[in-house]
């Protein structure tokens, strides 16, 4: 049964940083097809960053481009999320996914789709105040 536990999530100012952390059981690293997404009330969830192609292909939202970095420690089985330069848009529910569709995971095609993955933590909350 695969778990995923998401944590790091917190309320900073504009232009701070936090760095989400989750934590997979019961899933290997292998394929390495793990994504990002963010949800606020104001708009769906969305895709924020994602690892594809064995952990050769990653792919971020532009809106993200440039401030956030994924990484990956299979040692610690841990996926990161590094958010720099924060922003209130930034606001929402950050969730990690996991075990992408085979054209996801071999290609990054819809890479951002919800539905692609199949695995979901259950998220944690990250708050952008000016």
């Amino acid at each position: 049964q695969v778990q995923l536990v998401e944590s790091g999530g917190g309320s900073v100012q504009v232009g701070g940083s936090l760095r989400l952390s989750c934590v997979a059981s019961g899933y290997t690293y292998g394929s390495n097809c793990m994504a990002w997404f963010r949800q606020s009330t104001e708009m769906q969830r969305e895709g924020v960053a994602a690892f594809y192609a064995a952990g050769g292909g990653t792919a971020y939202a532009d809106s993200v481009k440039g401030r956030f970095t994924i990484s990956i420690d299979k040692a610690k089985k841990t996926m990161y999320l590094q958010m720099n330069d924060l922003k209130p848009e930034d606001t929402g529910i950050y969730y990690c996914a996991a075990d992408a569709t085979l054209g996801t995971c071999l290609n990054g095609v819809d890479w951002n789709r919800a539905d692609n993955y199949k695995h979901w933590g259950q998220g944690t909350q990250v708050t952008v105040s000016s």
